[in-house]
């Protein structure tokens, strides 16, 4: 299934802001600050959300590679590498959003570790795989109540770049319904809820009989 995303979806949309400053929550890279993309709609997701986040997740990340959808400024997949994925790849197709990433990651002293496409998901996607490309870890914030995480839900199904051991995160609103994570061919491991948004942990189906992965999160 091929799938398309409208210009500009890959910021995370939500409130407009004048100015916002995030910050590294721990590793290496801790307590750095980090920028959004100027003069956008965004909606950078809270420290203490990322740090519920990232604790739920931390046995996964030593090593690990990560892959960051719809990245936004990248603070997703930056705290990832700072806290011990070996590679992260960003993907976002905002000409400015790419461009603070890239400072972000410059300014963290993360850039040898990280790859940046500018491109929108669906095709990102599949130049990825056509690169024999695989992560262990998907992570993707896509705009609230569009359909965008079912619709990657179903690339990745078909794709390579998930595997049957890869631990797939998406945000969504809380009302959302998900069932059609296993419409998609997946299966949800844990949905952790917050006050207006909710974070869905979900792996691939396999078959009868195959360990999928660690199921604990």
């Amino acid at each position: 299934m091929k799938v398309f995303f409208a210009p500009g979806c890959g910021i995370r949309g939500g409130e407009r802001r004048t100015e916002v400053f995030m910050r590294v929550i721990a590793g290496k890279a801790r307590r750095i600050l980090l920028d959004t993309p100027e003069g956008l709609a965004t909606r950078p997701t809270t420290d203490r959300i990322k740090e519920t986040l990232f604790n739920m997740i931390n046995r996964e990340l030593p090593d690990a590679v990560f892959l960051d959808l719809f990245a936004g400024s990248g603070a997703i997949g930056i705290e990832a590498l700072s806290r011990g994925c070996r590679r992260a790849v960003f993907v976002e197709q905002d000409k400015k959003a790419v461009s603070c990433i890239e400072a972000n990651l410059k300014r963290t002293g993360l850039s040898a570790d990280a790859e940046v496409f500018k491109a929108d998901v669906a095709g990102a996607l599949s130049r990825l795989a056509a690169k024999g490309e695989a992560f262990d870890i998907i992570f993707m914030d896509p705009p609230y109540r569009m359909g965008f995480a079912r619709e990657v839900l179903a690339q990745l199904a078909g794709s390579a770049v998930c595997g049957e051991k890869t631990l797939v995160v998406f945000e969504e609103a809380l009302e959302t319904d998900i069932s059609f994570v296993e419409e998609c061919g997946f299966r949800t491991v844990k949905e952790k809820c917050y006050k207006t948004n909710k974070h869905v942990f979900v792996r691939k189906n396999v078959p009868a009989g195959e360990c999928g992965g660690n199921e604990e999160i």
